[in-house]
């Protein structure tokens, strides 16, 4: 797609529902729980798969621009436990972002283990499935760890994979490759779970204000 000659002028006009602008992200809107996720990672003995329930709260954003370039979008955080703790067992927030014109889904992790990772794909505005991936190579879609975390568990990539379903859940499923140190095979880290909606999205501030005119 080409943006045009002028990289500063924003589109006009900019419609202010994020809500009714969010492409296949807009049946994720909302707050979720689920508690059938399934968590496969490395331990000192071998893999160890875990169930774990979850809560995942997404609401929308304001419009965004890069000067011609348009996103809508959804800011999340999900929170997993283990089925028996109440501690954080997966604490992680960003942003889930949808750009009309190109079909392009984005998004962005960040978790406090000292680890970011933006992953990207492309879906039809009434796409019920995509997928997103981000590699560690990739300037654009790419992985950032810590000094630690880069040496011990290097993530080679990171791949997403959402279905919508007829009943108004939805699902993931997650692939992240480990380069574990000292060992030779590659680790795929997996985690996967289906999500039910607890309550709903509340709208963006600027479409707030703009209904209150």
């Amino acid at each position: 797609m080409s943006y045009g000659d002028d990289i500063f002028l924003e589109p006009d006009p900019i419609d202010p529902d994020t809500l009714a602008n969010l492409g296949p992200l807009g049946p994720m809107a909302g707050i979720w729980e689920g508690t059938k996720g399934l968590d496969l990672h490395p331990e000192s003995y071998g893999p160890l798969s875990e169930p774990y329930r979850e809560r995942y709260e997404l609401q929308p954003i304001d419009p965004q621009t890069n000067g011609p370039q348009l996103f809508y979008g959804l800011r999340y955080r999900t929170f997993i436990r283990r089925l028996n703790e109440e501690k954080a067992f997966h604490d992680q927030v960003g942003f889930w972002l949808w750009e009309p014109a190109t079909g392009a889904i984005i998004q962005t992790l960040a978790i406090p283990r000292g680890q970011v990772a933006m992953a990207g794909g492309v879906a039809a505005p009434d796409a019920k499935r995509f997928k997103l991936k981000a590699e560690l190579s990739d300037p654009l879609y790419g992985i950032l760890s810590n000094p630690f975390l880069d040496k011990a568990y290097k993530t080679l990539s990171w791949t997403i994979a959402v279905t919508v379903h007829d009943d108004g859940s939805w699902s993931y499923d997650q692939d992240t490759v480990l380069q574990i140190e000292g060992q030779e095979k590659l680790f795929h880290h997996t985690d996967r779970n289906r999500l039910t909606r607890v309550a709903p999205a509340t709208p963006n501030p600027l479409a707030r204000e703009a209904k209150a005119v």
